[in-house]
């Protein structure tokens, strides 16, 4: 077993975590250390971060080269990521180029959507002996953190809706520095910010009939660990009753107070009862009577992500809850679900058809299922030019499990998979990575393809073969009859499918 590892640049400190997997998959932790840091008091003050906290950056970051070297692993192979406040600071990428310099560590910007993502294989890891907990209920997943509060919602062990709200410890309390002189000021202006954002929440999933609520974070761990009971290794729960007495006790108690009691870093100890009340806030909506809490991080996601090639099972089960988080989408625009499904499965068998000379990964597998399934849900804005309200839908969305750069991808596909035009006269298209233009045009090509073959919204091709043939995709279709409309839509959608396979398109 190899030791992996993983560092977080996060808004109120530095943490590593080195694990090793075995063959079975079960995560060993190795070693880890946790470094306090004020980075985004900095960016949430002015937008920047200053030059002493980049040098106790840097010099953090030697340290844990150091410890990592003991270890036998070098900077180049450690996984080095930083969240949500360091992407908003304007001078990021200097600082990025200096850390690689000087350390050598990779700094990798995550964006909201794929922090959800790790913390749902972690959550998902250690919620899995304890499956029943979000596969038999409504159940809300909620990460608060120092920049954003991440909020997953599962009905019936399928995603319903993903956000990542500008809802952080730090945040707030830069925000309210000042000018909240009282716990009640604090709890009416965190009361309004969250509901604010409570009737976006409500469209996907009714927060009053959820009954699992599960809540990770080191504060909500503290909480666990003070007034909670041991559900099993790193899991804990703890009744509602119990939690909101402990977050009555807090607030009595001094930033100095919390840090003796409690053994908790200053800065911690600073943003304790904010962190505590956003979690109560969202849990008190709920008609959950306990909060489970496992002891888990993004970290563990990270380095449980890298191992995703032995663990099939856990891969189709993330892909599941990806395509389930399109559906929902789909269906908040009152999409036309049948054809979706029709098209899914239409463009699948194609792109199975093609897989030995498509050259792209089974991850654009996947970003075909979800353009199928969303292509027209700008028809919800207006029918004319629904492509382009496709997209735009698209790309001002969160879709589990996909970072920005899926989500732009997917989005281009929509936008192209109507009529004549082609992508290569835009130039936005243009100025993307040659890798994505490529993907684009590919999936785009089928998409069209499979769009057009279900061109009056009917399902007629229920059944149908597939085969490569002198140059030509032959279609042949069984039981089908009167095929004029798809012959007369292949003919309008089948040029770039032409151009970018060399195969000519037939119906038969």
């Amino acid at each position: 077993m190899v030791p992996q590892a993983v560092i977080d640049i996060g808004s109120t400190g530095l943490r590593l975590l080195v694990a090793e997997f075995s063959p079975d998959g079960k995560q060993n932790v190795l070693d880890r250390s946790d470094s306090p840091i004020s980075l985004g008091k900095d960016v949430f003050t002015d937008g920047y971060i200053s030059q002493e906290v980049q040098n106790q950056l840097i010099q953090i970051l030697c340290r844990y080269k150091e410890q990592l070297a003991s270890w036998g692993i070098s900077s180049e192979n450690t996984s080095c990521f930083a969240s949500s406040a360091f992407r908003d600071a304007k001078n990021s990428d200097p600082i990025m180029d200096r850390i690689l310099v000087q350390t050598g560590f990779r700094v990798k910007i995550i964006d909201g959507l794929e922090e959800i993502k790790m913390m749902y294989i972690a959550v998902s890891e250690c919620l899995k002996e304890q499956t029943s907990i979000i596969k038999s209920d409504d159940t809300v997943i909620l990460v608060v953190g120092g920049s954003t509060t991440e909020i997953m919602m599962m009905s019936q062990g399928k995603m319903v809706g993903v956000h990542s709200l500008r809802i952080g410890t730090v945040r707030i309390t830069q925000q309210i520095r000042n000018k909240a002189s009282s716990y009640d000021d604090i709890l009416r202006y965190m009361q309004e910010s969250i509901n604010n954002t409570r009737g976006t929440l409500e469209s996907e999933l009714k927060l009053s009939k959820v009954n699992q609520f599960v809540a990770v974070g080191p504060d909500v761990t503290l909480a666990a660990l003070m007034k909670g009971e041991s559900i099993s290794t790193f899991l804990w729960e703890i009744q509602k009753e119990d939690f909101l007495d402990f977050v009555k006790e807090v607030q009595k108690y001094s930033v100095d107070e919390c840090v003796a009691k409690f053994k908790i870093p200053y800065n911690e100890a600073e943003t304790l009862l904010v962190s505590l009340l956003i979690y109560k806030l969202f849990f008190t909506f709920t008609k959950a009577e306990k909060m489970i809490v496992p002891e888990t991080s993004v970290r563990s996601g990270v380095l449980i992500s890298k191992n995703y090639g032995e663990n099939e099972s856990l891969q189709e089960e993330f892909n599941m809850q990806i395509i389930a988080s399109a559906k929902n989408l789909l269906r908040k625009f009152h999409g036309d679900e049948k054809h979706a499904e029709c098209v899914k499965m239409i463009a699948e068998r194609i792109y199975d058809v093609l897989k030995d000379e498509i050259s792209l990964d089974e991850h654009s597998k996947l970003l075909l299922e979800i353009s199928a399934i969303l292509h027209d849900i700008g028809t919800f804005i207006r029918y004319d030019n629904h492509n382009l309200h496709s997209s735009y839908i698209i790309r001002n969305s969160e879709i589990f499990g996909l970072s920005k750069k899926d989500i732009t991808i997917v989005s281009e596909i929509a936008k192209y998979h109507k009529g004549y035009s082609v992508p290569q006269d835009e130039e936005s298209f243009l100025m993307l990575p040659r890798n994505d233009r490529m993907t684009i045009l590919k999936l785009t090509s089928i998409l069209r393809i499979a769009d057009a073959l279900d061109r009056g919204h009917i399902q007629k091709f229920s059944d149908f073969t597939l085969r490569l043939d002198n140059n030509s995709l032959i279609i042949h279709t069984i039981n089908a009859s009167n095929t004029v409309l798809e012959k007369i839509a292949l003919s309008e959608k089948s040029g770039m499918f032409e151009s970018v396979f060399g195969y000519k398109v037939i119906l038969i």
